[in-house]
């Protein structure tokens, strides 16, 4: 079984363009120099997930007539990479069924039938559990009532690998200052490994990631970042991964789509919003 990989948003936590900003790239008409904050999509036969849900997530859903998903794996409750988790309630929606109601109970204001959410799965680590329920602390499986919506969500804590849309699931644990994680996904033939955020990873995830046949990693910059990867030190590390193909992502305002290209060396290219993969 194939699947597709397809980036929602490359950008660093502020966005590219950013506001009040007139440099070269962030005015730049490339529509690649366009970044939203980081988040992905994953579909295969059996279905679809979102890795992330940023600010812009509705946005990138509608530009790329996203409109299915299963459920959601999370990196860390940064606000750059969960901000848009709110929209997952139209899945719920979508994903439900349209049952008959009676047009004077409660809520239905007329309506002879309503739909019924179907909660989803939403994988992350236990840390990340406990903040989005902080964040967001009306979120559960339940939903809402008389007409109210909310996410309808099912945490589960992704320490052990997962079986989800038919694709095996492992995390990666990584260092960014935060308890954050990557994945790497598989269909038994093909892996993809997705790393949004960090600035380190330790030698036994380098191992787990070795020959990968794409590797998405992390680039803010050239310059040494606290918590974020420069290029020679994610280029240390593709080079210790040795992935068929790599992506870089997370990228900030410094440089355009075609001058991170002179940079790179064959196999390592910058990744855009709207890219996808077939594996």
């Amino acid at each position: 079984m194939s699947f597709k990989f397809r980036f929602l948003g490359t950008g660093t936590s502020v966005g590219v363009p950013q506001i009040g900003c007139s440099c070269p790239v962030c005015t730049s008409s490339d529509p690649r120099d366009k970044r939203r904050r980081c988040g992905a999509y994953v579909s295969s036969d059996e279905g679809a997930f979102l890795i992330d849900t940023p600010p812009e997530m509705r946005e990138a859903c509608i530009q790329y007539g996203i409109d299915k998903v299963d459920a959601v794996l999370l990196t860390h409750a940064h606000i750059d990479h969960v901000a848009g988790f709110d929209d997952v309630r139209r899945f719920n929606t979508i994903n439900g069924t349209r049952v008959d109601c009676d047009p004077d109970s409660p809520g239905a204001f007329g309506r002879v039938s309503r739909i019924i959410g179907k909660p989803m799965n939403c994988y992350a680590l236990p840390e990340t559990i406990d903040a989005m329920h902080r964040i967001f602390p009306y979120i559960s499986a339940k939903g809402g009532t008389n007409g109210l919506y909310r996410p309808q969500i099912e945490f589960v804590d992704n320490s052990k690998p997962f079986v989800v849309c038919g694709l095996m699931v492992e995390t990666v644990r990584v260092e960014h200052g935060f308890p954050c994680c990557g994945y790497i996904i598989s269909d038994g033939l093909k892996r993809l490994a997705y790393i949004s955020d960090c600035h380190d990873i330790c030698e036994a995830e380098i191992e787990r990631l070795k020959g990968v046949d794409v590797m998405v990693l992390n680039c803010l910059r050239e310059r040494e970042h606290a918590t974020h990867l420069s290029l020679a030190r994610a280029l240390c590390f593709l080079e210790k991964i040795s992935p068929k193909k790599a992506y870089l992502t997370h990228m900030c305002h410094d440089f355009t789509h075609t001058q991170w290209l002179t940079k790179l060396p064959i196999g390592i290219e910058p990744g855009y919003d709207g890219l996808e993969e077939l594996l």
